[in-house]
């Protein structure tokens, strides 16, 4: 419902321009589409992303840690067998550099108790592999895997080291996950079906940037027979589980502990601190070479990948030290004395979970040429709905997933806290961000904001003579990576035309800000047909979540829902191009909300006079507005009574996709998340890591303890929490696949009898599942699990594509 005050308030002024849409060109796409206009509901029907037309499919970054001493482990063992480490001696005994530089390097290693190495590869006798493993291996090193004749990769050597006389191989943990699959199922008697889905699924475990990535293993429809969001969680949480299995198999089978290592794989948002204090401490050379993957696994060339990956690595660092030159600019950076950022940027270990829809309609018509609907109408509409779905997108931040953060005040230097934000925003928007960020923290002393000196002992001392404690932020994530770049003027990236994204890439390498042959970074991304293979969009904002089912089910309904409403829009000609002007203003002044409610920032100002018509109708239905006393021409809004609003417009606008869809209780849940914060993401892992840490209040501990007991928390209690939830679903289906009617039709009854000769399949889990969580179950049983679980994600790849349940 409108505002009748804030009406009075907002005066959208017309663009300038001709609209890219025009009325003849949408009653063409309309056509094609197939889009029906006979009733309300068939119109709802037929939109691209409604009622059995939206798939959803989602790739997971997790940490990986080895844990053990630094006589075992390979991270310190590689650093101090390394050139590096021995040049660092030498020139610190001949004075060429300070002391301090080797001495805070060799403390940082010898200084461990916990024995946790971050993102450290493992090392293990060679021939403990099954030589059908082993011919995966040899295969996986080639120059390009689709010659199996071909030449292996000029690193090859780095992959094998000689200790005692033996061959022992080297990898990073990520690798190892596909060698542990394959081991399992290395034996010659191996039923075929087990050995076959192993297979397929090992292309699913990538060797990419720093952490181990997995992707579905089949797209899942969204539909209400299969859950909507809740079958795709369920997804992501199997593959989590088979993926602790492999790693807690590979722990035993590749006698990894017993040599003194031990692997764990888990969900963490953000670089932990060991990393960065190493980052610190050596040079951005050999920070990639240490923590870059060689891309072993998920590319037929993975040495031009990991030539790629440096690439990024290098990029993102200058980026972020351009940005401090932006904030000189903007005038948040006021005085010559600046700390600046280190040369070598940890934000590539951040790990999120990306959400990809895909529309079979919009996929199907782009297959075949003569359809009349091609790339430049996918790019057309797809900028459209990108820009549309930005306004919602503070919905997402903090209510299904998090990453809850604590500075303190030595680290609150704008050019630390305010990371690639100039590369973001607006320098108008950014500075209002900035002014209140210092209001909002605990920095204030009389009144006034005060920031670091910039040397840390100095700042440390005001900090507890003020009194100055710092700030906690509900997803630092966000802050931390670049996700979305900011168009240019003369080249935005988002006006619906072809390779506008290109363009601006050129624009932004030439201020050397980003690479060309690095893909747009953005919050919601168009996936093209002709790159994956399936049109549709890619959400990139979500870090981790507290509760995978409820959590992120909940999430991928919103988020579909968002996408169909956008198109909806689109197709009712209430929303064009030309409504939402291709300026950099305008693209940052709807993306200062979702930034503001990642920081934890309550208020946001829009001009009064905006151009963007959308912004401008959701304002009209915002409470408690008010004209800005700071900004002249400005209108202060509350991020909270903002997110209220476009939810009231959801109901509205989206009435018949709601009901369609059966997504009223998601909307219900996603209220209850707002108006009761104890009920969002962001507050539940808050609270977890306060128990772990023993306090109250995140303002009650110190930046570095509140983060550590954060880490304690995702890698302990958080994980054990997920694997309870993903064995709870594994144990349902395994009741449905050792059931009499599976024994009936026959399919798997020889699997299953040399898997369990005879067994109960639940009752073998449940006997086994304590061990699980504590991690002490022997191989033989892991090997038994993980060939159960390829059964059941057999059933569940052959139910997907045929809903009849037939296989």
């Amino acid at each position: 419902m409108m505002n009748s005050t804030n009406a009075a308030r907002f005066r959208v002024v017309p663009s300038v321009g001709q609209p890219i849409d025009r009325p003849t060109d949408l009653k063409k796409l309309e056509d094609i589409l197939e889009i029906r206009r006979t009733s309300p509901e068939a119109f709802i029907a037929s939109l691209p992303f409604s009622i059995h037309d939206a798939t959803a499919g989602t790739e997971n970054e997790l940490q990986t840690v080895v844990i053990g001493s630094v006589e075992k482990v390979d991270l310190p063992l590689i650093i101090r067998a390394s050139n590096y480490y021995r040049n660092s001696i030498e020139k610190a005994a001949t004075g060429d550099s300070p002391k301090r530089i080797f001495t805070d390097l060799e403390r940082h290693l010898s200084d461990n108790e916990s024995g946790i190495w971050e993102n450290s590869w493992v090392r293990f006798d060679q021939e403990v592999l099954d030589p059908y493993t082993r011919g995966i291996l040899e295969n996986d090193l080639r120059a390009d895997k689709r010659q199996l004749a071909g030449a292996i990769r000029q690193d090859a050597d780095r992959f094998f080291l000689v200790q005692g006389g033996r061959t022992r191989i080297r990898i990073p943990v990520s690798y190892l996950l596909k060698l542990s699959l394959a081991e399992t199922v290395a034996a010659a008697d191996t039923p075929p079906v087990i050995r076959e889905t192993a297979e397929r699924l090992m292309r699913h475990f990538s060797n990419d940037n720093t952490s181990p990535e997995t992707y579905s293993f089949q797209p899942m429809p969204l539909t209400p027979e299969k859950k909507m969001g809740k079958g795709v969680a369920a997804e992501m949480l199997k593959r989590f589980l088979l993926t602790q299995l492999l790693v807690q198999y590979a722990n035993r089978r590749f006698r990894l502990r017993e040599n003194g290592q031990k692997a764990l794989v888990y969900f963490a948002p953000h670089t932990l601190l060991r990393q960065k204090k190493l980052n610190n401490l050596i040079s951005d050379a050999y920070y990639r070479e240490l923590f870059m993957s060689p891309c072993l696994s998920g590319w037929d060339r993975g040495e031009d990948k990991y030539r790629y990956m440096h690439l990024c690595h290098r990029v993102l660092s200058l980026s972020q030290l351009n940005a401090v030159a932006k904030l000189r600019e903007a005038d948040i950076i006021t005085r010559n004395l600046v700390v600046l950022p280190n040369t070598s940027n940890t934000c590539l270990a951040n790990n999120g979970t990306h959400i990809s829809l895909g529309s079979a309609k919009i996929s199907r018509l782009l297959q075949h040429s003569a359809s009349g609907f091609g790339e430049r109408d996918e790019k057309h509409m797809g900028d459209l709905v990108i820009k549309i779905v930005e306004h919602f997108l503070p919905l997402f931040v903090g209510t299904y997933s998090a990453a809850p953060h604590r500075f303190d005040f030595w680290d609150f230097h704008p050019e630390r806290m305010l990371g690639f934000l100039p590369h973001e925003l607006h320098f108008t928007h950014l500075r209002m961000i900035w002014r209140r960020w210092k209001k909002k923290a605990f920095i204030r002393c009389l009144g006034r904001s005060v920031t670091p000196f910039g040397p840390e002992k100095l700042d440390r001392l005001v900090s507890r003579a003020l009194g100055l404690q710092g700030d906690f932020v509900p997803d630092v994530r966000l802050i931390d990576y670049l996700v979305a770049l900011l168009s240019t003027g003369a080249s935005p990236a988002l006006n619906g035309m072809p390779d506008s994204d290109g363009k601006l890439k050129k624009d932004l390498a030439d201020m050397g800000v980003f690479d060309q042959a690095m893909p747009l970074y953005l919050l919601y991304r168009l996936r093209r047909f002709s790159q994956m293979g399936f049109s549709g969009y890619e959400g990139r904002y979500y870090s981790i979540f507290e509760n995978v089912m409820d959590d992120m089910g909940d999430a991928v309904n919103l988020q579909v829902l968002i996408t169909a409403l956008a198109y909806q829009y689109i197709l009712e000609k209430k929303i064009s191009h030309d409504s939402i002007p291709d300026s950099p203003f305008i693209e940052s002044e709807r993306r200062q909300i979702f930034f503001g409610a990642a920081i934890g920032i309550p208020t946001f100002y829009i001009r009064k006079d905006t151009k963007n018509r959308l912004m401008a109708s959701i304002l009209m239905r915002v409470k408690d507005t008010r004209h800005s006393n700071r900004y002249g021409g400005y209108i202060r809004v509350h991020n909270l009574q903002y997110r209220r609003a476009l939810i009231e417009m959801i109901r509205e606008d989206g009435k018949a996709l709601i009901e369609l869809l059966g997504l009223q209780e998601t909307l219900t849940n996603l209220e209850q998340r707002l108006v009761s914060p104890c009920h969002s993401a962001a507050r539940r892992l808050t609270q977890g890591i306060l128990d772990q840490a023993g306090a109250s209040d995140p303002m009650r501990v110190s930046g570095e303890e509140f983060n550590a007991a954060a880490e304690i928390y995702y890698r302990d209690t958080l994980q054990k929490k997920n694997m309870n939830a993903a064995l709870s679903l594994f144990q349902d289906d395994i009741r449905k696949l050792d059931s009499w009617q599976s024994w009936r039709e026959g399919y798997y009854n020889q699997a299953l009898l040399h898997t369990l000769n005879g067994k109960n399949a639940a009752d073998y889990l449940k006997a086994l599942q304590t061990d699980l969580l504590d991690e002490s179950a022997g191989a033989e049983d892991l090997k038994k699990l993980i060939h159960l679980m390829l059964l059941s994600l057999h059933m569940d790849l052959q139910q997907t594509q045929n809903p009849s349940g037939g296989v």
